[in-house]
């Protein structure tokens, strides 16, 4: 589910310390904002910035009554606490990571929106969330047959397309369609295979573990061989072998001129 971002306003005294011996005393109608990644914000009428704050602290604390409430942040030596002078105003809200809509969740008991917020699908309302490969494209008109999640396209050596629920479509799976047993491992000659490490394709010796050359597949598709024997990738900044190291895929000097 959601996290929480807890909303606190009254009169209120602000106080920050620090073990060096540092302190600052406010007072005032102040909103208080703290955040589920334990920072605290304290907020007065005038411009945009608080007029106090403590970002990830270590611990953060928010106990309230009908007295009112005492707010406390502890960070690396430095303290913020914030304590109302009357019953003043709590309230809990729901918040969950920003980011482009990609669909609707396809649970019917949820069937809230889907985005795309960094490397992740999340659903904003029953809050499922599923990793996305480097490189993934989300598209926001086509859904998977089986589950009715977000179709992504995604370059390892061919365009595929997959459900972006890695238990629906397996990366892992479709790679080993395209790059399995292709190519020769460049250091004993046996086939490369397409393995998985953290969810992670990438191409290792038949031999292993005799021969532990290993290669991870890079975000692109397949653009003939190298000279070296082993595939060559069109990413998105360049064509490369799928040996960063390859001296061979390197340009060739220019002829000197006259």
């Amino acid at each position: 589910m959601p996290a929480t971002c807890t909303l606190l306003a009254g009169d209120c005294t602000t106080r920050f310390e620090t073990t060096t011996g540092d302190e600052r005393l406010q007072r005032g109608r102040v909103v208080v904002l703290a955040k589920p990644d334990r920072t605290l914000l304290v907020h007065d009428r005038s411009g945009y910035q608080p007029v106090a704050w403590l970002t990830r602290a270590d611990s953060l604390t928010v106990e309230a009554d009908d007295r009112g409430f005492a707010v406390t942040a502890h960070d690396a030596g430095r303290t913020l606490a914030v304590r109302s002078h009357d019953a003043g105003d709590v309230v809990e809200f729901p918040v969950t990571d920003a980011g482009v809509p990609v669909g609707e969740c396809p649970d019917p008991d949820c069937g809230a929106a889907l985005v795309r917020a960094g490397g992740d699908v999340v659903c904003l309302g029953c809050g499922d969330g599923y990793g996305l490969p480097s490189g993934a494209t989300v598209h926001d008109d086509r859904t998977c047959d089986d589950c009715g999640l977000p179709v992504m396209t995604v370059e390892r050596g061919a365009s595929l397309d997959l459900c972006v629920d890695y238990a629906c479509d397996s990366l892992t799976d479709a790679v080993r369609d395209v790059l399995d047993r292709r190519f020769d491992c460049p250091d004993c000659g046996r086939d490369l295979r397409v393995r998985e490490h953290r969810g992670r394709a990438f191409l290792g010796c038949d031999g292993y573990p005799d021969c532990e050359t290993a290669f991870s597949v890079p975000a692109g598709t397949f653009a003939g061989e190298c000279a070296c024997g082993l595939p060559r990738f069109d990413t998105a900044t360049a064509t490369r072998c799928l040996d960063g190291t390859c001296e061979l895929d390197r340009p060739a000097d220019p002829e000197p001129g006259p």
